[in-house]
């Protein structure tokens, strides 16, 4: 599989970091909020090339960074013809004063070269010309990579990452991979496949064929293992699927159904929901000892679990309450003191104002907010929540919006929506301040969008 050996070849074939010696001593800094974030101003020039073939390469790593860099809302590339100096060279400090006469906050310098075995050697350095010094968040002066060509998206995302990281203090998420449900056929037959493809929409392809219908798949957020629930036995089961291998397995057979499947935030353990007797409820198995653990025992429905960063606490979606609600608890049980003031063992969150529904919560990277689905006069919502559950804040409205997903570093969301009755669905992301929101290139329709961790 073509996509197993870009991911993991990169790691042995990627030379990063060979240091060129010239001083730093400021970095680039921003920041980014949840109610607003401002634009970086970023001159990207055309990276040199040693041959025409070396050019090709280059100009197609830079119009990959500059996409990447675009789909954030947090970057203002300047435009070439803006710019003063055309001489840049890696090896040679640009003039400073030219690129602050156009206001750069941040200057990308590249250079690419086929080597003698084939190999491409990209070079790249990010200068701030206001403090005349260049420094990488990770402390490195210039980055340096020799690889195989068939890599040059990777090389190019890793370098975009690198931008994103040192003016927003943020760790990047290009260089990642989304996994999803691609759909095709009609509604009355509708063929659901497992998919994965690259963040910006690139190199998509099936994992699975279809012969069984396949939903809710979910990355490992310590490897590349994906958890889903599949149709394979004549009802929903989890299943585990190795990328690297390209092998699936079930969990074990259960008494009743399982499905909404998570992983725990070290990637040892997977939670989920298993229906029995028509009573659903949430439990956790052990991936290496195969013990499972009942972690509620409710006569409502309680699913779609999602695990905090520290795994101590958990989200689910549970009507409890006599509508779809999200509550939050202890993985232990224990009691914890909820917004009405009342110590439970699970705390009702949502829908204490305006009603509505709420479902799919799913816990943010970073700890400080869980994502959701809403449905309230007529439409859906995909918005953020606090734990606690102050300060939600709806990010999108349409006909059905769902499913949503964090990127690795917890500022972008990405879901499903149907635009319309009978609209095939498709994928989009949002940031944390609502403002930028974009449709994710995929061949056909596409639905259950998951984010993976980085992939180096």
């Amino acid at each position: 599989m073509a996509f197993r050996k870009l991911v993991f070849g990169l790691a042995a074939a990627l030379t990063t970091c060979l240091g060129l010696s010239l001083p730093s001593s400021a970095q680039i800094e921003g920041t980014i909020n949840t109610a607003s974030a401002r634009q970086f101003r970023v001159a990207l020039p055309n990276f040199e090339g040693y041959s025409p073939e070396a050019q090709a390469l280059a100009d197609q790593i830079v119009s990959i960074m500059r996409n990447d860099l675009q789909s954030t809302g947090l970057f203002d590339l300047l435009p070439p013809e803006s710019f003063i100096q055309k001489d840049l060279s890696v090896l040679v400090q640009p003039r400073f004063a030219d690129w602050r006469i156009i206001q750069t906050e941040a200057l990308g310098i590249g250079e690419v070269e086929i080597m003698p075995d084939g190999k491409m050697r990209v070079a790249f350095r990010l200068w701030d010309p206001a403090t005349e010094s260049e420094k990488m968040l990770s402390g490195q002066r210039g980055r340096q990579y020799v690889t195989t060509q068939e890599n040059i998206r990777r090389v190019a995302h890793v370098l975009a990452d690198d931008i994103y990281s040192s003016l927003t203090g943020d760790a990047g998420y290009f260089d990642t991979r989304i996994v999803f449900i691609a759909e095709s056929g009609p509604k009355t037959d509708r063929r659901k496949r497992l998919a994965i493809m690259d963040q910006d929409g690139a190199n998509a392809e099936h994992l699975t064929d279809g012969r069984y219908t396949v939903l809710t798949p979910r990355f490992s957020p310590s490897q590349q293992t994906i958890t889903y629930m599949t149709y394979e036995r004549g009802r929903p089961q989890v299943y585990l699927f190795d990328i690297e291998t390209g092998r699936s397995e079930s969990l074990g057979r259960f008494e009743g159904m399982t499905f909404a499947p998570r992983f725990s935030p070290d990637g040892g353990a997977v939670i989920m929901s298993q229906a029995t007797n028509g009573n659903s409820d949430i439990y956790v198995m052990d991936l290496v000892s195969r013990q499972k653990t009942r972690l509620t025992d409710h006569p409502a429905i309680d699913t779609s679990p999602s695990m905090s960063p520290t795994g101590r606490e958990i989200v689910f979606t549970s009507d409890r309450g006599g509508s779809p609600q999200l509550y939050v608890m202890n993985r232990d049980g224990s009691p914890r003191v909820c917004p009405n003031g009342n110590r439970d063992t699970a705390c009702r969150i949502t829908g204490f104002s305006d009603g509505g529904y709420y479902s799919t919560p799913v816990w943010s990277p970073r700890g400080d907010l869980i994502a959701f689905t809403k449905q309230a006069g007529g439409r859906f919502h995909i918005g953020v929540i606090q734990p606690d559950g102050r300060g939600e804040r709806l990010l999108s409205e349409a006909y059905l919006d769902e499913g949503p997903a964090w990127s690795p570093n917890g500022r972008v969301i990405i879901f499903f929506r149907e635009a319309r009755p009978g609209a095939g669905p498709k994928l989009y992301t949002v940031d944390l301040t609502g403002r930028n929101l974009r449709q994710v290139q995929t061949p056909g329709d596409a639905s259950d969008p998951a984010w993976s961790p980085p992939l180096r």
